[in-house]
């Protein structure tokens, strides 16, 4: 099953053709895409049967298909290539595998970050960063859950770019992953969720981003140092997880922090971001509050 999210209203995606998910199912269901897990299991069982007729939409009028989690978790370092890039970018020359970390690095995005697949992106400095992402969109409440059944606790996934200022992320004493990766407009997702059953294997994605046609970013989400089911498990031990909460899974090598010379977004920019059986994002980028005037955006006490 495909859903997205079309003037404000659930659609079930079939190719290029969205039908009103509230209509076709005569009132069953809610056209609120914040009520979408209301009825989920029910919602699953209906869409295997519906008839795969309705307008023909254009597809850049889908939106954020799930606009408004509770929670959002991110996940740092979480792919051994990324995690190589980084510690050769802070000069560290010792093997990957003794830097592999023990748990997965967790931190949260605010939810009013997040943005549809097709908005721009206001860059408040010439220090915004990219880092595409597979975003895991949880449909039923995770608490405790084991690795063998987390993938039970999973509505679909859904494609993410993790946007991050690196400057704000690192200022302080300690590090301020989500204040860095939390401006307006830093958490574009889209276009459309996709349950697991759709996917051939949807623990092996290939996942990866282009900044103005250029290929900057491409890997596997088979090569995530915590998959899916470990990061829902050890979440779930501490937070309980909430039907529409969202995990950006973490991000493969090729980031602009780390390229010689490093490279960042810049107003006029065109970010592609894509996870192969999902679909892309498209996200223009544009001078946001403050960009040229300070850089700094660091801790000024």
């Amino acid at each position: 099953m495909r859903l997205g999210v079309i003037a404000n209203r659930l659609v079930l995606i079939d190719g290029k053709t969205a039908v009103d998910v509230e209509r076709a199912s005569n009132g069953r269901f809610a056209s609120d895409p914040a009520r979408l897990f209301d009825k989920w299991d029910q919602l699953v069982e209906w869409a295997a049967g519906a008839e795969p007729v309705g307008e023909q939409q254009f597809v850049d009028l889908l939106q954020n298909p799930v606009p408004a989690p509770r929670q959002v978790f991110g996940v740092g370092a979480n792919y051994r290539d990324h995690l190589a890039e980084a510690a050769r970018g802070s000069g560290q020359v010792a093997d990957v595998d003794a830097l592999l970390p023990t748990a997965p690095l967790i931190f949260t995005k605010f939810p009013a970050c997040l943005c549809g697949p097709y908005d721009a992106i206001p860059v408040p400095s010439t220090n915004v960063d990219w880092e595409a992402e597979l975003v895991v969109v949880i449909g039923r409440r995770a608490e405790r859950v084991s690795e063998k059944d987390a993938w039970r606790h999973v509505a679909g996934l859904t494609v993410g770019q993790d946007i991050s200022e690196r400057v704000r992320q690192m200022a302080g004493p300690a590090p301020q992953f989500s204040m860095g990766k939390s401006f307006p407009g830093f958490g574009p997702m889209g276009p459309v969720l996709v349950t697991p059953d759709a996917l051939d294997d949807p623990d092996d994605l290939e996942i990866g981003c282009t900044l103005n046609g250029l290929v900057m970013q491409k890997g596997r989400t088979s090569d995530l140092i915590f998959s899916v089911a470990e990061l829902v498990a050890r979440i779930s031990a501490v937070c309980p997880m909430l039907p529409g909460d969202v995990i950006f899974t973490g991000t493969p090598a090729g980031v602009g922090a780390f390229r010689t010379p490093p490279l960042f977004l810049k107003p006029g920019d065109s970010l592609v971001t894509w996870v192969k059986g999902i679909g892309e994002l498209r996200n223009p980028i544009t001078a946001g509050h403050g960009y040229g005037e300070d850089d700094k955006l660091g801790d000024k006490s």
